[in-house]
C-alpha cells in the first residue's frame, strides 16, 4: 500500500475528528441534560421514575448502534466511507436539532416522550455508522506503525464532544438565571447543533475516498454482501465475538463508568450543585484527553492488548475505593453545621405559563466550607475549592483508565479484518460493546442503586463486565499491532 503524505494524513485526522467530535456533542446534550429532560419530558408525579424512564430513553440511543452499524457498515463497504459518515453527520443533526423543538410534556402530554424516543433511535443508528467510517478512514490513511497513534485522534473525539456539550451546556446556563436555564435555556445547546453539522458537512465533503477502498473498487474486490461475509463466516464471526467479547465489552463499561455514570453520581447521589458537577467532569475531562494519543502511540510499539486489558483490570480493582472516597465528601453526617450561618433566602420567576411563581431555598452551612441549598424538595450541595479538587483528582483517575481502554481500539479492530468488511465487521462489536453493554450502564447501575439502597452498588455492573471481559480478552485476543491492512 502506497502511505499519503504527512500532509494529507493530517488533513483527513482533522476533518474525520471535527466530524465525529460533533456528531459525539449531539450524542452527549441529551446524557448531560437529563436531570432537566426527566422534568420536561416525562410526567410530574413521580421524579425518580422519570429520571429512570430518561436514562432508559439515553439508553435507546445505544441499543440501536448496533443496527446502525450493520446498515451504515454495509453501506460503507459497498458505497465508500465517505458518503457514508456524510449522511450519518446529517441524520444525527438534523435529530438533535429537532429534540431541542419538542414541547415539554406539559404541553403535549405524552407525545413528548415518544417524539424524544423517535430521534432518539435515529440519533442512535446515525452514530452506529459514524465511529467505523471515521476510524477505518483514518486507519486506511495511516502508516502501518503509527496506526495506533494516528487513529487516538479519532478516540479523542468521543470525551472531547462530552467536553464540548458540557462547555456549550455551562456558557448557556451562566448567562442566564437558573430559572430561565430551567424554563428554556437548555433547548439552546440542542439548537445550536446545526451551524455545527453544516460546518463540519462543508469540511468533510472536501475529503476524497480512503485510497484502500478506492484501488479495491477499482480492481473490482469489493464485497457483494458485506453483512454475510462478516456474519455469515464461520471465520469471520468468531473474529467478531472475539473482539465484542474479549476488548469492546470491556472497554463500554469502562469508557461510561469514568464519564457519564461519574456525572450521574455527582448529580444524583451525592447532590452536587449543576454547574459545579459539570465543572469537575469538564476539569478531568481536558487533563485527561492528552492521554488518549499517549496509550494509542504506546500501543504501537508494546501492542493493544497488553495496554487495553490492564485499563479493564486496575479500573475494576480501583472503582469501589475510588467511589468511596467521592460519597464520602458528599455525606452530610459526616460534616459539622454552621448553624449560626443558616439562612433563608426567597426569590422570585416566571413560569412557562408567565405567572410569577416565589421560590423559597433554605441554606446550610458547615464548617468544611460545603453549603446546602433546600428548595421545593431539591437538595444541592456545594462543596468547597478542596473538596472540588480532591473529586475532580478521582475522576480524572477513572478517566486515565477510560484513555487506557479506549485509546489503542481503533486499530485493534481495524486491524483485526479485511478491507473489504472492515467497515461492517469492526462496527458491530464495537457499537454492541459500547451501545448495549456501556451504554445500559447509567439505567443498570440506576435500578441496583434504587432497589438496594446502597449508593455503590451500581458498580457491580461495570465491574462484573470488565473482568469477564479481561478474562476471555487475556485468553483469546491476540495482538496485530501494526500489520499491513
Amino acid at each position: 500500500m502506497q502511505q499519503s503524505g504527512t500532509k494529507n494524513i493530517w488533513q483527513v485526522i482533522m476533518a474525520s475528528s471535527a466530524g465525529t467530535l460533533i456528531e459525539w456533542y449531539d450524542f452527549y446534550i441529551f446524557g448531560s441534560l437529563s436531570a432537566i429532560i426527566s422534568e420536561k419530558f416525562f410526567p410530574p408525579s413521580n421524579p425518580e421514575l422519570a429520571y429512570i424512564a430518561t436514562l432508559a430513553t439515553f439508553a435507546v440511543g445505544f441499543i440501536v448502534r448496533p443496527f446502525g452499524a450493520i446498515v451504515f457498515g454495509r453501506l460503507g463497504d459497498l458505497v465508500g466511507r465517505k458518503y457514508t459518515f456524510l449522511l450519518t453527520l446529517l441524520i444525527m443533526g438534523g435529530s438533535t436539532f429537532a429534540i431541542g423543538l419538542i414541547p415539554s410534556y406539559h404541553t403535549i402530554g405524552v407525545l413528548a416522550p415518544m417524539l424524544v424516543l423517535i430521534l432518539r433511535l435515529l440519533q442512535g443508528l446515525a452514530l452506529g455508522g459514524e465511529y467505523g467510517g471515521a476510524a477505518t478512514y483514518v486507519a486506511e490513511h495511516s502508516p502501518n506503525d503509527r496506526r495506533g497513534y494516528y487513529t487516538s485522534f479519532i478516540q479523542t473525539t468521543a470525551t472531547l464532544g462530552l467536553f464540548v456539550s458540557l462547555g456549550v451546556i455551562l456558557i448557556t446556563r451562566t448567562v442566564m438565571t437558573t430559572e430561565d436555564f430551567n424554563n428554556y435555556g437548555w433547548r439552546i445547546p440542542f439548537l445550536l447543533s446545526v451551524f455545527l453539522v453544516i460546518m463540519s458537512y462543508y469540511i468533510r465533503k472536501r475529503l476524497q475516498e480512503s485510497p484502500l477502498f478506492v484501488q479495491m473498487k477499482k480492481e473490482g474486490k469489493t464485497s457483494a454482501n458485506p453483512i454475510k461475509e462478516s456474519f455469515g463466516n464461520k471465520e469471520n464471526l468468531k473474529l467478531v465475538l472475539i473482539a465484542l467479547f474479549g476488548a469492546a465489552m470491556g472497554q463500554g463499561v469502562v469508557w461510561y463508568t469514568g464519564q457519564f455514570y461519574a456525572l450521574s453520581f455527582l448529580q444524583k447521589t451525592m447532590n452536587i450543585e449543576f454547574v459545579q458537577s459539570n465543572i469537575i467532569i469538564a476539569i478531568a475531562l481536558l487533563l485527561g484527553t492528552p492521554l488518549f494519543i499517549y496509550f494509542g502511540s504506546l500501543s504501537d510499539r508494546i501492542g493493544r492488548k497488553k495496554i487495553m486489558l490492564a485499563g479493564m483490570l486496575i479500573a475494576a480493582l480501583a472503582y469501589f475505593p475510588i467511589y468511596k472516597a467521592m460519597d464520602t465528601i458528599g455525606d452530610l453526617k459526616q460534616k459539622t453545621e454552621q448553624t449560626a450561618l443558616f439562612r433563608i433566602e426567597s426569590t422570585q420567576s416566571k413560569s412557562e405559563s408567565g405567572q410569577f411563581v416565589q421560590h423559597t431555598t433554605r441554606v446550610h452551612s458547615y464548617t468544611d466550607g460545603s453549603i446546602l441549598r433546600q428548595s421545593e424538595g431539591k437538595s444541592e450541595l456545594t462543596v468547597s475549592k478542596t473538596n472540588m479538587a480532591i473529586l475532580v483528582f478521582l475522576i480524572f483517575i477513572q478517566v486515565v483508565f477510560v484513555t487506557m481502554v479506549y485509546a489503542p481500539i481503533a486499530a485493534f479492530l481495524v486491524e483485526m479484518f479485511p478491507t473489504r468488511i472492515r467497515y461492517t465487521s469492526m462496527s458491530l462489536p464495537y457499537h454492541i460493546g459500547n451501545g448495549v453493554f456501556g451504554g445500559l450502564l447509567p439505567t443498570i447501575s440506576t435500578i441496583l442503586v434504587t432497589n438496594t439502597g446502597n449508593h455503590l452498588a451500581g458498580l457491580i455492573y461495570p465491574i462484573a463486565v470488565a473482568v469477564i471481559c479481561f478474562v476471555i480478552g487475556l485468553v483469546y485476543v491476540r495482538d496485530n499491532k501494526g500489520g499491513a491492512l
